[in-house]
């Protein structure tokens, strides 16, 4: 999320990074300059809102002052004029608090919906087609036979399942089996051991369901929720009635402090508790990550760190679940782009002054395990039409897929600034004893294990149908260097 304060002091900057991000077009920059506008309003009634309270609070405060001197005085006038201007600021003020909120909110959503700024080095363009090749590894192979595509290889095998699993969850789903099974396994594990052995990252088994505040914080929600798997437990009328009782009575004692509560209360209870139950939730709604960079980043949320705790880098293989609701048509045959799928994420919360830094060193962890296991690959930098909604600088790394014949996207390794840690209260107390700043957070896959095993599946192909296991996977196959069809 953006500071505020930023744009009213340099509303051209957002302008132009939004614009940026629309590839310069007229529309881009007139309906950023729209916007900015839209926020400076906002904020400039927001603000007006909140003296005209101050004010309103202070001269409460002082009227209610001069009412015990008036009486002193024994003005009696004077004190009940007093009394009944204090009754009227006590009418206005619920009302102007009600307005600050609601400015708030507006503006805070709308914020909220806002990407971040791209780094002045990121390429500008309109799409994947203007991002730039930084660099690449290894050469595509040739073979003595046409390669087949990771589906038609594990479909040959009998160890790769499509059809049995659209038969228990629908479409973009799969099945692996047997030695398959094993290989996808082991392609977690063995990225999870070079990252920690070796890239000095630390191991963490997140929750893989989190609320919705966790998925605010890394930009998940509000804008992308059509992009996400959520899960809800019903509750049931116990529960309701015994979650709006225990509010009952915390409201009650709120407004009553002095009351001992007893009997004769009960039914004052009950009518707050009937008001409850009528904007209770009936159910308790949890989202499948769509990725671990959600709980491993917002670790941090709410908290102030020691500078001597960064750079924090931390790694995790979980299950990720995308309802993919904008790739319709897009990758329907095999594992490219599925509902449910495995990957080892990196995450990084860093200083800002170290943040270029460390997002160069996590591209190069994550290619890495692909250099371990020989797979040819280009690094790409995304350009501004192209790059995530939280990202400020993206490499993608996308490996060749024989099969298919071409480059397909296996990792995205993003710098973004504070803009998840403004969302998340995210900060740190630097070393010199200045006061708390935001950290930066970054992201990457280190890498998607799915697509991994598509890479290995058809770079590793044999013409008999089998495949070959890379000599890096071998400490994890329990003694199998070859992938055959099951008997």
């Amino acid at each position: 999320m953006h500071d505020i304060k930023w744009i009213r002091d340099e509303p051209a900057g957002l302008i132009d990074a939004l614009a940026r991000r629309g590839n310069r077009s007229d529309e881009a920059k007139a309906a950023a300059e729209a916007l900015v506008a839209k926020l400076l309003d906002l904020d400039t009634r927001r603000r007006e809102t909140l003296t005209k309270l101050e004010t309103l609070l202070a001269r409460r405060n002082a009227a209610s002052k001069e009412i015990g001197q008036a009486k002193a005085k024994k003005d009696e006038a004077t004190a009940s004029a007093l009394m009944a201007e204090v009754a009227k600021l006590k009418e206005d003020v619920p009302a102007l608090e009600a307005e600050a909120k609601s400015i708030e909110a507006e503006l805070n959503g709308e914020l909220a919906a806002i990407p971040n700024a791209p780094l002045a080095e990121v390429p500008e363009g309109a799409d994947e087609h203007d991002n730039v090749e930084k660099s690449r590894f290894g050469a595509p192979r040739t073979y003595s036979f046409p390669p087949k595509q990771h589906f038609e290889v594990g479909e040959g095998l009998g160890q790769m399942d499509f059809e049995t699993a659209a038969k228990l969850s629908g479409a973009r789903f799969v099945v692996n089996k047997g030695p398959l099974a094993r290989l996808e396994r082991a392609l977690g594990q063995f990225f999870l051991d070079v990252h920690t052995d070796e890239h000095g990252y630390m191991e963490v088994n997140p929750p893989i369901l989190v609320r919705d505040d966790a998925m605010f914080g890394t930009a998940q929600l509000p804008k992308f929720e059509e992009d996400q798997f959520a899960t809800s437990r019903a509750r049931t009328d116990f529960e309701l009635r015994a979650h709006a009782f225990l509010n009952a009575v915390e409201e009650f004692r709120c407004k009553n402090p002095e009351v001992q509560l007893d009997q004769q209360h009960l039914s004052e209870l009950l009518e707050i508790q009937k008001r409850i139950i009528g904007t209770v939730e009936t159910t308790d709604r949890l989202w499948l990550i769509p990725t671990a960079e959600v709980p491993l980043t917002n670790l941090v949320r709410e908290s102030i760190l020691s500078e001597e705790e960064l750079p924090m880098r931390l790694t995790a293989c979980t299950p990720c679940f995308r309802a993919e609701a904008g790739a319709a048509g897009r990758d329907t045959r095999g594992m490219i782009r599925q509902h449910q799928f495995t990957k080892v994420e990196l995450v990084s919360i860093t200083t800002p002054e170290k943040s270029a830094e460390e997002h160069e060193r996590m591209l190069a962890c994550a290619e890495a395990v692909l250099k371990k296991l020989d797979l040819a690959y280009r690094v790409v930098t995304l350009c501004t039409g192209d790059m995530g909604f939280a990202s400020q600088k993206t490499y993608d790394i996308e490996v060749w897929l024989p099969g298919q014949n071409a480059y397909r996207e296996i990792s995205s390794c993003s710098v973004c600034g504070d803009f998840q840690a403004r969302r998340m209260n995210a900060r740190y107390r630097p070393a010199e004893g200045k006061g708390p700043r935001y950290v930066h957070t970054l992201n990457g896959s280190g890498v998607a294990v799915g697509r991994a095993l598509v890479a290995v599946l058809e770079t590793y192909q044999q013409e008999n149908g089998s495949v070959a296991v890379p000599e890096a996977l071998l400490p994890y196959m329990g003694g199998l260097k070859m992938v055959e069809k099951l008997k």
